[in-house]
């Protein structure tokens, strides 16, 4: 179980330290690789990048030597998960498919991150391709929550909230198509963000989703995560579908914002049956504290929420599919060799390397795209995301901010829901609404329960609305006084 103070401090702090010499790069990232090495039991890396973070280190300090500037992050250790590229490491998205693929190129995140300092030591494990909420659906291994071995640590950026809440290095970065950096930051006690769909630059990084999938950090903190949108947020030539960041900036500046006058939606639909008591008292006794802070909180209901999950699983199998028939054993990836022509080779080569959850979504996102079945299913979808987009724009024309559950339980044990697909699909149930949306939102730990695992507050803002949902977060974050 991790320790209940964050050991690293804020991330501002530590670069500040190596930017003033009192403490050097290279020793921050031999303390990442210590820890690594001592917590190899919960299963959280793929791969350790020993020899180039070594280097970017000793750079870092060449630099803070000769009085130049090392950048905004100077030497700080983060941890990137396996669907993105970094250099000098291969990108497997933890399937047999990727395995020995070397990025000719690095991901605009990554690129970001090192221009302003700070050091990539390692790369986390996921759902393979990102398609799960448990990591166990990785072909390497199952990563194992913090504070319970038995139990999963969500997903499918698992890897990643793991690391961070046993405190490998300061930050790490996930992917969310469906809530795949909130529901593990919630199952691992951590702030997740997901930005505003295209606020953060995706090239460079294996695609699922693509009208969904968003990056942000896992951070012990709120103010953190701010100074990490500064880097990583903004335009990239590189994905068209990049917006400008706010003027300015996240983290300069940020104060937490006055709850007292502060309105606030608690959504009807999450608050229902299903939900565990531990959870639902978490939530319910936040609200009691937000009241008594002067916030204004009223019930609100969201007509399309109880379409959404389905709405997700027709549209996200259906960008699936497509972005995953470009393995097909001829240009990357793994290739069936004894396929003797190219029938064979695609038959072999991605019977093989896929596993069963990514065959599964190939399979319904085929069948929702394909002719007879588009209209009925496909479209109707995309008729129904309008909708869910609609109510949260009629909510947002009168509530500052919306919260509720991030999930409707805490992390369940490891093996309760394999055999059963539509179980774990219920997982995303609370967090997919606002992936179709594409709004900005948040996970936010505020209590634990009898068991001692960690509840998240989700918290969600309008488009654009990113340093509006940090603000909130950090009023929230000092009232609850919750800590790693």
């Amino acid at each position: 179980m991790p320790a209940m103070d964050n050991d690293w401090g804020l991330v501002a702090d530590i670069a500040s330290s190596v930017r003033s010499g009192r403490v050097s790069a290279i020793s921050l990232v031999n303390k990442s690789f210590e820890l690594i090495e001592k917590n190899k039991s919960y299963q959280t890396i793929i791969a350790v990048l020993k020899k180039e973070a070594v280097m970017r280190a000793k750079m870092i300090d060449r630099a803070v030597a000769k009085n130049e500037d090392p950048g905004l992050l100077a030497g700080v250790p983060f941890i990137a998960k396996d669907n993105f590229l970094v250099a000098g490491a291969d990108t497997t998205a933890a399937s047999n498919m990727l395995v020995g693929f070397n990025p000719p190129y690095q991901s605009s995140v990554i690129n970001r991150l090192e221009a302003a300092g700070a050091i990539c030591v390692a790369k986390a494990n996921l759902d393979a391709f990102a398609h799960g909420a448990s990591t166990e659906n990785s072909d390497f291994f199952v990563s194992k929550n913090p504070y319970d071995q038995n139990r999963v640590p969500g997903g499918s950026s698992g890897g990643s909230a793991a690391a961070v809440a046993l405190q490998l290095a300061p930050f790490a970065l996930g992917s969310d198509t469906g809530g795949s950096i909130r529901q593990p930051a919630s199952f691992c006690g951590l702030f997740g963000l997901k930005p505003t769909y295209g606020l953060v630059s995706r090239s460079g990084v294996v695609a699922m989703g693509s009208s969904l999938d968003c990056i942000g950090p896992l951070c012990s903190n709120v103010t953190d995560a701010a100074l990490i949108l500064d880097v990583i947020s903004g335009k990239d030539e590189l994905d068209s579908t990049t917006i400008d960041k706010d003027r300015s900036g996240y983290s300069k500046g940020l104060k937490p914002a006055p709850l007292k006058g502060m309105k606030i939606g608690l959504i009807k639909e999450y608050m229902g049956e299903g939900i565990q008591t531990e959870v639902k008292q978490a939530v319910v006794s936040t609200v009691d504290k937000l009241k008594k802070s002067g916030a204004i909180v009223s019930e609100i209901s969201l007509p399309s929420l109880p379409l959404a999950l389905a709405c997700y699983y027709i549209i996200c199998p259906a960008e699936v599919s497509s972005n995953l028939s470009r393995y097909d054993g001829v240009r990357y990836g793994f290739s069936a060799d004894e396929a003797t022509n190219l029938e064979e080779s695609y038959l072999l080569s991605r019977g093989r390397g896929f596993g069963m959850e990514a065959k599964r979504r190939i399979m319904i996102g085929t069948y929702v795209l394909s002719s007879g079945y588009y209209d009925a299913y496909y479209r109707k979808a995309q008729t129904v995301r309008t909708k869910i987009i609609n109510d949260f724009n009629r909510a947002f024309a009168d509530v500052d901010l919306l919260i509720g559950p991030v999930a409707p339980t805490t992390a369940f044990k490891i093996g309760s829901k394999n055999q059963d697909p539509l179980a774990m699909y219920l997982s995303d149930v609370m967090t997919v609404a606002a992936s179709l949306a594409g709004i900005p939102a948040a996970s936010l730990p505020i209590d634990k329960d009898n068991d001692g695992l960690p509840i998240g507050l989700q918290l969600m803002t309008s488009q654009r609305q990113d340093k509006r949902l940090l603000s909130a977060a950090l009023s929230i974050e000092s009232m609850t006084g919750y800590s790693l």
